[in-house]
Order: structure tokens, then sequence, then C-alpha cells
């Protein structure tokens, strides 16, 4: 009975340890803002074909960083966070766009370019 207890307990613990890549908030920022770039840049195919290609570099250099940084087993994790902050992004863009309240739809355009800026602000020009 008493190993029975034991193989609850180790359960419990292992299942409560954070995820690979979990504990570093700085590779979190990165796979945000690699989601994020690529929901802007999606977005400028459409409207602003020119503008995509400096929001590719971005992207790019954010990947550089995601890549220098993630462990080996984080890579589900971090792909969950990009994609997490691309559907975001893309909700704050399309509102932004498409919304029919324009005060509404001016601060998701400005929401939508403060999150950009942060990103854009962790790589080197």
């Amino acid at each position: 009975m008493a190993r029975g207890l034991e193989t609850f307990l180790a359960v419990l613990v292992l299942g409560a340890l954070p995820a690979p890549g979990a504990a570093d908030p700085l590779l979190r920022e990165f796979a945000v803002c690699a989601g994020r770039l690529s929901a802007i840049m999606e977005d400028q195919w459409m409207f602003d074909g020119p503008a995509s290609e400096r929001t590719a570099e971005e992207l790019g250099a954010m990947v550089s960083l995601i890549e220098a940084s993630m462990p080996d087993g984080a890579l589900r994790q971090v792909m969950a966070w990009r994609i997490d902050a691309k559907v975001a992004q893309r909700g704050l863009l399309a509102q932004a766009r498409f919304g029919g309240d324009q005060r509404v739809s001016e601060t998701a355009a400005a929401r939508a370019e403060a999150l950009a800026a942060e990103c854009r602000s962790m790589i080197l020009s």
C-alpha cells in the first residue's frame, strides 16, 4: 500500500513540473514576438506588400533568438506560445481593419502597434 502512495506522489510531483523552457521568460517573449510578427507579416502580404519584407527580416531575427535560447524538448511549448500570440495579434489586426466601431478599431490598432514595437525593440537593427 505504501508503494502505491509513493507512485501517486511521484506522479503528482512530475505532473506539476513546468514544461521544458517554461521557466525561461525570455524564451517565451521571443516566441510570443515571433507569433506577433508572423501575424503582422501575413496582414502586410494582403495590404502592404513592401512592408512585409522588413517584417520577414524581423521575424527571421526573432526565430534566430528562439533557436539560440531554446533547450532540447521545448519546441512544443515554443510553438504553442507562437500560435497563441499569432491568433491574438491577428484578432487585433482584424478588429483594427474591419471593426465596425471606429473607437474600438483605433484602440485595437494602437494596441497591435504597441505590441509590435515591444517586439521590434528586442531586435538589433
